[in-house]
């Protein structure tokens, strides 16, 4: 869910939001960058979490574990078991667990979510090539012009069908709601993009800023980024940009009350469009129908 920084265990029970660590019951996931790195721990394990360091097995106490239900997590156990995840991640990984909270009722990492933001940057020569940032950061010839690329950015904004910027897949909607999408240089001159939506298509992020980026370079005009998206094919006017310079930065969530709520509603959407994509192959050929929740897939 993460590329080149925070990290998410699904099934919730433990959560640290911010790019940290969800554990349920009997399982512990992390996912980390490009690498794909999980970690994964038996109900043991994830109960020993809650014992204290150090000390002496109590006989008593033991027998009446065999007895009694499972305590429920604290915040004390989360926080130990942050502590046991650093240790398996090692010292220089790819995941950094900065903080963990007990989830709240119904939360699920993916499916209660109802958006997601990423970063891309991009050094023109302006900015020049930093060889300390190459692992996230995509560079470009030329000088481009971020006012035109910031104004592309803006005219895509909203509820579309964005097929031309997304890598086709047979069962999935392209229709994606984009929230936010804007162009900013940092304090160093490197240009990053700013792009929120509800969901994203594969390749979807990657290809809005290498049409952007073409704006900048002259090569297409302010105007035709949003031509091409109404056209909804996909097409070779612009290069589809690297995944290096691509960050999942954040990820919303609505109020703890209704993650639940959410998260069936978008199960019940999944499964409904899923039965729609296989009754128009049985009945009607190909459907337009598909997983729009499977479009966080940069």
């Amino acid at each position: 869910m993460a590329h080149g920084g925070g990290a998410v265990a699904h099934e919730g029970g433990v959560v640290a939001h911010e790019g940290g660590v969800v554990a349920h019951d009997s399982s512990i996931s992390v996912h980390a960058g490009a690498e794909g790195r999980r970690v994964a721990a038996s109900a043991e394990q994830t109960a020993g979490v809650v014992r204290l360091e150090g000390r002496a097995p109590d006989p008593t106490a033991a027998a009446a574990a065999e007895t009694t239900p499972a305590a429920e997590p604290t915040a004390a156990a989360a926080a130990r078991l942050a502590v046991r995840i650093r240790g398996v991640l090692g010292a220089y990984s790819d995941v950094a667990v900065h903080r963990t909270s007990l989830a709240p009722e119904g939360f699920d990492a993916r499916f209660s979510a109802v958006w997601r933001r990423y970063a891309y940057r991009v050094a023109d020569a302006d900015a020049g090539y930093d060889p300390l940032e190459r692992h996230r950061t995509t560079t470009v010839r030329g000088s481009v012009n971020e006012g035109a690329m910031d104004a592309a950015a803006r005219s895509l904004i909203g509820l579309h069908d964005f097929a031309a910027y997304c890598k086709p897949r047979e069962e999935g909607t392209t229709i994606r709601t984009l929230l936010e999408f804007d162009w900013r240089r940092d304090s160093e001159g490197v240009l990053v993009a700013n792009v929120k939506a509800d969901a994203f298509c594969h390749s979807m992020v990657r290809a809005l800023v290498g049409a952007c980026v073409a704006v900048g370079q002259g090569r297409l005009g302010v105007e035709d980024v949003a031509a091409i998206r109404d056209r909804a094919e996909r097409t070779n006017e612009f290069t589809v940009l690297a995944a290096r310079g691509l960050t999942l930065t954040e990820v919303g969530y609505p109020p703890d009350e209704l993650l639940g709520a959410r998260a069936e509603q978008t199960r019940a959407r999944r499964d409904r469009e899923h039965g729609d994509r296989e009754h128009g192959d049985r009945e009607h050929g190909d459907s337009e129908h598909g997983d729009r929740e499977y479009g966080d897939r940069e």
